[in-house]
């Protein structure tokens, strides 16, 4: 199974991204951000596939069981923590698998949100309440909902 999310936002930041799932196999995750600085940027999957208040409407991130805010490889974390993205000259080059996001299922992120954050991640090891909500990444600068594709 395919999907795809074009992410647009106020600012000069688009992309495209692309998630492949083989049966109940982790998601892989690829694709291209570009005219962010360089640098760190939180990536995550928010609850609604709402961007009609731009990237705000989308929600917190998903996290149906309820947990606090952690990296992609911490056992407590949202569904939708897929960490940071990093950026070089403006691009960042995306590739992750994760094994908690799905395109199908309780998991499913279909019709959901992909952010791309101004602030790098501190994947819930920041030390204060925001840190285990956000990650303290900052505001949205680009998002798109993800949609089923061929």
């Amino acid at each position: 199974m395919k999907a795809i999310c074009v992410l647009k936002g106020s600012s000069e930041v688009t992309g495209v991204v692309r998630f492949e799932q083989e049966e109940d196999g982790p998601v892989t995750v690829t694709g291209q951000i570009t005219g962010l600085t360089d640098g760190k940027h939180g990536f995550h999957i928010h609850t609604y596939g709402d961007n009609t208040d731009g990237c705000v409407s989308a929600g917190p991130h998903f996290n149906p069981q309820g947990k606090t805010h952690g990296g992609p490889d911490d056992e407590v974390r949202h569904v939708g923590d897929l960490g940071n993205v990093t950026s070089a000259g403006g691009v960042a080059d995306i590739n992750i698998k994760d094994k908690l996001i799905s395109l199908k299922g309780e998991h499913s992120i279909i019709g959901r949100t992909a952010v791309v954050h101004e602030k790098e991640d501190d994947l819930g090891k920041g030390g204060d309440n925001e840190s285990l909500i956000t990650g303290n990444a900052g505001g949205r600068l680009a998002c798109g909902v993800i949609g089923i594709c061929q």
